[in-house]
């Protein structure tokens, strides 16, 4: 009976239908397409430039200095590791690197190369040239802007000019290996990559370490981690990535609350849409409706006729657009928006920005949907139920 009725007007039907169906869609886009920014965002920023956890010494971060260190740090990266943790470390000092005509400010960070690749990607994003070599110590790696505003290229020479751990002036001639593609704003302006062992001997550093960067597994929680972190790093400065960048952190939480937000909105416009199509089938059937209760249709029977009518329409309406749907989110997780570069708060985004297909992306919409439905139909269906059988058969 329910079946029957709903296709008693069908253009009315079909509108209501397709209403659900476009909203359904253009949300499993959405959701996809967001939850691929996010996803992209934070995999930008810990694969790249802040890992998911960093360790300094005290002080440190108030007052960066080539003489504030880690006492042995390769000790702490044993033990880290033994926690079941990827960690390694950095050296950290700024100074002059000048090219032929021009000169500019720039950051030193002395790499161990082979436990760097562990906790970073950065030695895939080399757009020219090639990443740091243990068998090239001369070689070095610049950001884009530093390589831009030095005016060299890869095979160019560098002088780097700073002041070592003794005081005195510390300068040496440095090929470049490779110049980097967009990282974010610190390292394109002023990165400068160079082995570890060359970064020790050029500013008469032996030991220690100014930076560590530590990676966990996606099944670890990251406070969890941050907590093991601590206790075997007990005197020194622990700090997630989120505490590091708590700006960025609290957009990616509110960007995913709006989300959120934005489903209700629509689907609110939706739930109108279909409250609207129930209370003029439920005032076109009034007299049916006395007709039935009088032959002893009960209240409950009435109400569950109407929802099982709405079911049918949500039904077909979610199987259409989720259908629709499919394609064209494989099109925008494997071949993206072309977006032409940009940054968020200085952190370096994909050119391309794909989504991301999951499971989540289908249900978390049709679940919102579902449940806008099931409020948008209570008046009707509750009005069909409470009607009195003699007032309906003399409805006109």
């Amino acid at each position: 009976m329910a079946w029957r009725n709903v296709w008693r007007n069908r253009r009315r039907t079909l509108v209501t239908i397709a209403a659900m169906s476009l909203a359904l869609l253009v949300m499993i886009l959405y959701a996809g397409l967001m939850a691929g920014y996010f996803r992209d965002m934070e995999r930008n920023i810990l694969d790249l430039e802040v890992g998911d956890l960093q360790v300094f010494a005290q002080s440190y971060r108030d007052n960066p200095s080539l003489y504030t260190r880690i006492e042995d740090p390769d000790g702490l990266l044993g033990s880290l590791e033994a926690a079941g943790v990827q960690a390694s470390g950095r050296l950290l000092a700024w100074g002059l690197a000048a090219g032929e005509d021009t000169s500019s400010g720039a950051s030193f960070r002395g790499v161990d190369v082979e436990r760097d690749t562990q906790v970073s990607k950065i030695h895939r994003e080399v757009a020219d040239g090639e990443w740091l070599d243990p068998a090239d110590p001369k070689g070095v790696v610049l950001g884009r802007r530093l390589a831009r505003t030095l005016g060299v290229k890869r095979g160019g020479e560098v002088v780097v000019l700073t002041q070592g751990a003794d005081g005195a002036m510390a300068y040496d001639l440095f090929r470049v290996r490779g110049i980097l593609k967009g990282i974010g704003d610190a390292t394109d302006r002023a990165g400068l990559f160079m082995n570890e062992a060359v970064f020790r001997e050029l500013l008469l550093v032996p030991e220690g370490a100014h930076q560590i960067i530590v990676r966990r597994s996606q099944e670890q929680p990251l406070e969890g981690v941050a907590d093991l972190v601590r206790s075997v790093a007990a005197e020194l400065d622990v700090k997630t990535w989120r505490q590091l960048l708590p700006t960025l952190a609290s957009m990616l939480d509110s960007g995913r609350s709006a989300m959120m937000v934005m489903f209700v909105i629509v689907y609110i416009a939706i739930g109108i849409v279909i409250l609207n199509a129930m209370l003029m089938a439920v005032f076109e059937r009034i007299r049916e409706f006395g007709v039935l209760k009088a032959i002893g249709v009960g209240p409950f029977e009435v109400l569950r006729l109407i929802v099982v009518e709405s079911a049918i329409q949500t039904g077909i309406a979610v199987a259409i657009g989720a259908t629709l749907a499919v394609p064209g989110l494989y099109y925008l997780s494997h071949t993206g928006i072309d977006l032409g570069g940009m940054s968020m708060m200085g952190i370096a985004m994909d050119p391309i920005w794909r989504a991301e297909a999951s499971p989540e992306t289908f249900t978390q919409p049709i679940v919102v949907l579902l449940c806008i439905v099931a409020v948008a139909v209570i008046y009707p269906a509750l009005k069909a139920a409470l009607i009195e059988p003699v007032e309906a058969m003399r409805h006109q």
